[in-house]
């Protein structure tokens, strides 16, 4: 999409976005497109997954079908929950590969670590499948375009788990943003504090009986097993996970953009590194990463991992600057100040929006709002809040991010088509290397 149509899109989808936030909030949204059942298949069921199982129960007429994980131990714990949650335990299926041929499957949910994200969604819209895709909807560059693409050939809908987008509250400030409330919008500024702690030097060991090792590595090249990496702490290493600007700032980020009304950057700069712990962590547990766009218009994204100081006594949030004031935007409301700071009104999110920086299972209402959204478009047409052609936008800045901190910290790109500008030694991060036999194809 050339950037002058994606910024008319982006124009297009921020005013029914806006309108649509606000209806389907409503726990009663689905009640008259209820003619036929969706069938749902959660992939990856130890937290976000058990997120997604909480918010299809909320929908009109759906049911899961199917589970898919490749660890026995989290299979067994993910049947008792489904059998309390849901009142019924769905079929298990442990090779996604497999799954994706069943024909008692409309959706699949991702909620994977984050190197088969894309991967599996390409497969899944080959089958003919709906896909929700946890952020990041990608590993790399190359992978984040090939997702979009398979999305236009396969016609499947496609939305990322950005689930702010759905929020009450946050569409209307970007509504009133829009109105100008704070004036002509120039900067927003994007942040996350955590107190995670170390996750030591890991030791090679055994593969635990339980887990299919080389099913939950898919796509990447084989390693050996370390006592470190599964369940959780794959997300600070390279080869499977991506950092904390995509684990945690393509939240943020993503608001930012809203806000602002912006695509990609003309410039990215980064600097961070790890300053905590002597460990395997091999992203950085501090990072600022800035990005530029036409207009003078900029985002920053401060991330810090390992230091939980707040900001406006918050943990994560998004403060939009504009010529005549500011708004600060989270998953609990919005706060609107004036250009001294003077406090003018705050909004409340009327649904549960989890904001805790240590919760990974993300239990919220804002979720639950994002699938209604998601089976409303699915039935009806109605446009999808995080469709995965802009979604992927708000991804790719992150993979900008941690590329510009890698390679010497500042990239020039392309703003019309996201491509990185004359640097070699950057676009050796735009395309991982795979496993034979396990490139994603479209």
């Amino acid at each position: 999409m050339s950037g002058i149509n994606r910024r008319t899109f982006i124009k297009k989808t921020a005013v029914a976005g806006l309108g649509s936030g606000l209806i389907f909030s409503s726990p009663t949204i689905l009640a008259a497109s209820t003619n036929e059942r969706l069938n749902f298949a959660v992939v990856g069921v130890r937290s976000r997954g058990r997120a997604h199982v909480q918010a299809i129960k909320e929908l009109e007429n759906a049911r899961v079908t199917w589970f898919c994980d490749v660890d026995e131990n989290i299979i067994d714990e993910h049947k008792t929950f489904a059998k309390k949650e849901l009142g019924y335990v769905p079929k298990v299926e442990r090779d996604f590969r497999k799954l994706v041929e069943k024909e008692d499957i409309d959706v699949i949910t991702i909620a994977t670590p984050e190197h088969l994200h894309a991967p599996m969604a390409i497969m899944a819209m080959a089958a003919g499948k709906h896909v929700y895709i946890e952020k990041p909807c990608s590993h790399n560059p190359w992978e984040n375009e090939l997702l979009v693409a398979a999305q236009k050939k396969f016609g499947k809908l496609c939305q990322m788990g950005n689930q702010q987008r759905s929020s009450v509250t946050s569409a209307k400030a970007i509504r009133e943003i829009r109105e100008g409330a704070i004036g002509e919008v120039y900067y927003g500024k994007a942040w996350y504090s955590n107190t995670r702690g170390p996750i030591g030097k890991g030791k090679v060991v055994p593969v635990p009986e339980t887990l299919n090792w080389d099913l939950w590595q898919g796509p990447a090249p084989r390693e050996e097993y370390r006592d470190n990496v599964h369940p959780y702490n794959w997300h600070w290493f390279r080869a499977w996970g991506t950092g904390e600007i995509h684990n945690n700032g393509t939240h943020e980020i993503d608001i930012c953009r809203w806000a602002l009304g912006v695509d990609y950057p003309t410039k990215v700069t980064s600097s961070g590194g790890r300053f905590h712990y002597d460990d395997d962590w091999e992203f950085y547990d501090t990072q600022n990463a800035s990005f530029e766009f036409e207009g003078g218009k900029m985002i920053t994204w401060e991330g810090k991992s390992c230091n939980g100081q707040p900001f406006y006594g918050r943990g994560r949030g998004a403060m939009i600057h504009g010529t005549e004031g500011s708004m600060l935007l989270d998953r609990g409301g919005y706060l609107h100040f004036d250009r001294g700071g003077k406090l003018l009104k705050e909004e409340k999110e009327p649904v549960y929006g989890a904001s805790d920086t240590g919760d990974t299972m993300g239990f919220d209402g804002l979720t639950i709002n994002h699938f209604k959204n998601f089976a409303n478009a699915i039935r009806t047409g109605a446009m999808l809040h995080a469709p995965i052609d802009d979604a992927s936008i708000s991804t790719m800045l992150c993979h900008y991010g941690n590329i510009a901190q890698e390679t010497g910290g500042s990239l020039q790109i392309n703003p019309d088509t996201g491509q990185i500008r004359d640097n070699s030694e950057a676009m050796k991060f735009w395309k991982r290397e795979y496993e034979q036999g396990w490139e994603p194809k479209i």
